[in-house]
């Protein structure tokens, strides 16, 4: 008798762990800053900015979200900077068990700019779907799906233009997820773009991964970029990144005490290892600093 499967993760979490571990927490960019309050009401406040290093823009929004556990809903307004106001209604698990339905909105004041955007999951032991209809835009219907038994998984994802009449997006990946490690492929872009990624917990204090991108448009050879995180101690672990063009990547993460974490990051163009002219910009360094309370 096999053993119950679990949900799988989502097309979009496809190989979610080799990619958090080589985009995320690599503050290369320029300065950030995050607060985060929770109310005795189940009200989220967040607000956050940052300051770009290379075009000095400062850019941030605001944003409350309630959350109501006994009804499955959740709803989450957002006011950036750029005037754009955001609103997300969720309801989870009403209609029925692993049903989740989900919108968007998105709404420029001063352009009149709309976009709507409106979610289906459905998840149950082996199987997850989504499906998407973007109201302004084409309409296009989206759908994604993943199988997974045992760990292997096999996903696809496909858009449809309702005014053209024709598929404009499809992709395929397989991977297996085992608890220490996971391989994913993909093909996306309409099978134009090829992506393999691994990742894998050596232990409790140290993980890796990599990931290879080939893009048969181009005329380049494959990317590729290997990485590592070093839990140091409870309160803090380092990050390391590199990949085919030379550029070194270091992070920093310290939790200075309960709900205030700082990191610290720098991005080294190691062919040009000795260039500091502010003109050619071939090495960065970027800071964040994050309160939850």
């Amino acid at each position: 008798m096999s053993l119950p499967q679990p949900v799988p993760p989502s097309w979009k979490d496809l190989g979610k762990s080799s990619n958090d571990l080589l985009s995320k927490e690599f503050q290369i960019s320029g300065t950030s800053l995050e607060v985060k309050t929770v109310t005795p009401s189940n009200v989220f406040f967040k607000v956050g900015g940052s300051r770009d290093t290379k075009s000095q823009l400062i850019s941030g929004d605001i944003e409350a979200k309630f959350i109501n556990k006994p009804h499955g809903l959740t709803f989450t307004q957002t006011w950036t900077t750029a005037n754009v106001l955001k609103t997300q209604v969720e309801v989870d698990n009403q209609i029925a068990k692993g049903v989740k339905l989900d919108l968007l909105t998105q709404l420029t004041p001063d352009t009149g700019a709309k976009a709507a955007l409106f979610t289906t999951v459905y998840k149950q032991p082996g199987f997850h779907t989504r499906a998407f209809l973007d109201i302004f835009k084409g309409p296009t219907f989206t759908a994604d799906a993943v199988v997974g038994r045992d760990g292997f998984l096999l996903g696809a994802e496909a858009s449809y233009n309702v005014t053209e009449g024709k598929i404009t997006k499809y992709a395929a990946a397989a991977g297996y997820h085992a608890p220490e490690y996971a391989v994913t492929l993909q093909g996306l872009s309409n099978l134009s773009t090829f992506a393999a990624s691994y990742y894998h917990r050596v232990n409790q204090d140290v993980e890796a991964g990599a990931k290879a991108v080939y893009d048969t448009r181009a005329k380049s050879n494959v990317s590729l970029e290997v990485g590592t995180k070093v839990y140091l101690d409870s309160a803090a672990y380092v990050k390391a990144k590199i990949n085919n063009s030379g550029i070194l990547a270091l992070g920093y993460t310290q939790s200075l005490r309960p709900g205030v974490k700082a990191s610290f990051g720098l991005a080294l163009d190691t062919q040009r290892i000795n260039d500091v002219s502010s003109e050619v910009a071939a090495h960065k360094v970027g800071a964040s600093l994050t309160f939850q309370g």
